[in-house]
């Protein structure tokens, strides 16, 4: 992880966990004061490899924008709050790979909390890449299966059927999918 940006208001907790980063190798550090200004980030396509979030926040407490920085950018997001409520938060915010660190922090628990982030969050990566291959490999089935049934019902050659298929989609401004889902319905009824 390379560049982190922390969004906190200005207090003596912004300044040791600037410090706690620098000292952990973080290289730039860059502190956003609320969290509609964080939200201008993220919208705008923020690159960050990590989001620090201080609780309370001036404009907002925090934690619906933990989720939509792990949600919306690629991110690894920590949470530091309260003691009683991180231990609230953080049985929710697992299922997003949010890490939740209570107050007062310490330089060790910071450290873990970090290693410990940065492992979550290449697991959440991996999970997402392979849905994400797996999502295509299910398109390529159903789209060969499309381009079969054409051929079976139309005699096309394989040239055809894939030229048909793409057509259809491009006329119909539809994908790929879409479209080899329509032709199965159609012909194999």
């Amino acid at each position: 992880m390379e560049r982190v940006i922390i969004v906190t208001p200005p207090s003596k907790t912004a300044k040791t966990i600037e410090k706690l980063l620098k000292n952990e190798g973080f290289s730039p550090v860059n502190v956003v004061n609320s969290g509609s200004e964080m939200r201008r980030m993220i919208k705008n396509g923020i690159s960050a490899d990590l989001v620090i979030i201080n609780a309370p926040l001036p404009d907002e407490f925090g934690n619906d924008l933990a989720e939509t920085a792990a949600e919306e950018s690629a991110a690894a997001v920590i949470m530091i709050c309260s003691g009683d409520i991180a231990v609230e938060l953080e049985s929710g915010f697992a299922d997003l790979g949010i890490a939740t660190l209570p107050k007062p922090i310490s330089g060790e628990a910071f450290s873990r909390c970090l290693s410990d982030i940065e492992e979550l969050h290449g697991n959440f990566r991996n999970v997402k890449e392979s849905a994400e291959i797996l999502c295509r490999i299910d398109d390529m089935r159903l789209i060969n299966r499309a381009k079969s049934t054409l051929m079976k019902y139309l005699q096309f050659t394989e040239p055809q059927a894939h030229r048909y298929l793409e057509k259809y989609a491009m006329n119909n401004r539809c994908t790929r999918r879409e479209a080899a889902i329509h032709i199965i319905n159609i012909y194999e009824k």
